[in-house]
């Protein structure tokens, strides 16, 4: 099937195929729309194996330019005789699971960041050592002495923004040379997000309004997908570098910060409950900022939770069953992202008819005199009508 006319007849001949099955089946097909996806994914693995097996069969050594041409022995007698290639290799969607896991990460300690929970270790940690505050030998007391006896070893705060802004474009610090800001991250993370809950969305309206509840004809994987495989190509370039140890040594930070504040000496200083209450007590009393600290711990454990899916290879699955089962997975979160977003003024969800310029602006302050740079996308349309706008982030 390398001659222009043996491919020509070929797929003239899947057509037939396609229309004869069509003919046939057309009752059975309507009442059943699985058999249809069924029939389309056979004839598509066909077409995939026929070109396949091509792509291995041997080239001649001009690649077939003297027959084209009319030079030789070889010369074609008419234009079907010739060769034709059916393209080149497709682009690679394949993406190191570790290094998307690693983002996902990342993106749980950027929430936990702007949440304030290292800025108040170290306001607790002054404190300490000023005698300002009622702590002498606890767990909690011991803990703030320690705390900061590895700083040397540690990545400082300049570098942690630097490493968001480098892989999530979120922060406003200078980066550090050869680097580069990912400013496509969130509205790419956002419409993907907008085209789950979309999805799931039709699909309640379809088990509800429709006589076959489980009629999967309703709600398109086409879009799910491609913003999948869009954010997965984003992440796949901004991942690289120390990423994977940076996560590993932050996370191990993070996990001492909610040990310190969760000890009983801190909250019975603060009158709290548990170690988040001593985060939103202290950036109250002493930075005078309102933390969302709900909202930011729903964003950081829901993102998480859609990234890390796209970590695996879910999104490249074409079978309509299996790619819906598998996107069942990240319904709720996806859901529980965007409620979160809302709130915060980040995101907005499909419907919303809003158009928002592209612009970026400086934000809310991240702490140390550290402004976190402000996002605005521009809408991106879904299904018509519906818009998806990516807002600022505070």
């Amino acid at each position: 099937m390398g001659k222009t006319g043996e491919n020509q007849a070929f797929l003239d001949q899947i057509a037939a195929l396609r229309e004869t099955l069509v003919d046939q089946l057309g009752p059975q097909l309507i009442q059943n729309p699985q058999l249809a996806d069924a029939l389309t994914q056979q004839i598509e693995d066909l077409l995939s194996q026929t070109f396949a097996e091509e792509a291995q069969s041997p080239t001649p050594p001009d690649g077939g330019f003297a027959e084209l041409v009319g030079i030789g022995n070889e010369a074609a007698r008419k234009v079907t005789d010739t060769r034709l290639p059916q393209g080149v290799e497709d682009y690679d969607e394949q993406v190191a699971s570790e290094r998307i896991l690693a983002v996902a990460d990342l993106y749980y300690l950027y929430q936990h960041e702007k949440v304030g929970v290292f800025r108040v270790v170290k306001k607790l940690q002054e404190l300490f050592n000023a005698g300002a505050v009622r702590l002498s030998t606890g767990d909690g007391a011991y803990g703030l002495y320690r705390f900061d006896r590895r700083s040397i070893l540690r990545y400082t705060q300049q570098q942690r923004l630097q490493t968001y802004r480098r892989v999530l474009g979120y922060s406003a610090v200078p980066l550090m040379p050869s680097a580069k800001p990912n400013q496509e991250f969130h509205g790419l993370f956002t419409q993907f997000i907008n085209g789950v809950a979309e999805f799931w969305r039709d699909k309640r309206i379809s088990d509800v309004i429709r006589e076959r509840a489980f009629d999967p004809s309703f709600g398109s994987i086409a879009t799910v997908r491609r913003s999948g495989l869009d954010l997965r190509n984003n992440l796949k370039w901004s991942s690289y570098g120390h990423v994977n140890v940076f996560r590993i040594e932050v996370l191990q930070l993070l996990d001492e910060a909610f040990k310190i504040l969760g000890a009983e000496d801190i909250k019975k200083l603060f009158g709290a409950d548990n170690a988040w209450d001593v985060i939103e007590e202290v950036m109250l009393r002493y930075f005078k900022e309102h933390v969302n600290a709900s909202q930011r711990h729903r964003l950081a454990v829901s993102g998480r939770s859609m990234i890390r899916w796209l970590a695996h290879k879910y999104i490249l699955n074409t079978s309509r069953a299996e790619f819906e089962a598998l996107l069942r997975e990240i319904a709720d979160p996806a859901e529980e992202w965007l409620t979160s977003a809302e709130v915060l003024g980040i995101a907005y969800r499909g419907h919303t008819q809003q158009v928002v310029l592209g612009s970026r602006g400086a934000a809310g302050a991240m702490g140390s005199g550290v402004r976190n740079n402000g996002y605005r996308g521009n809408r991106h349309h879904s299904n018509g009508s519906k818009g998806l706008k990516s807002a600022q982030l505070n």
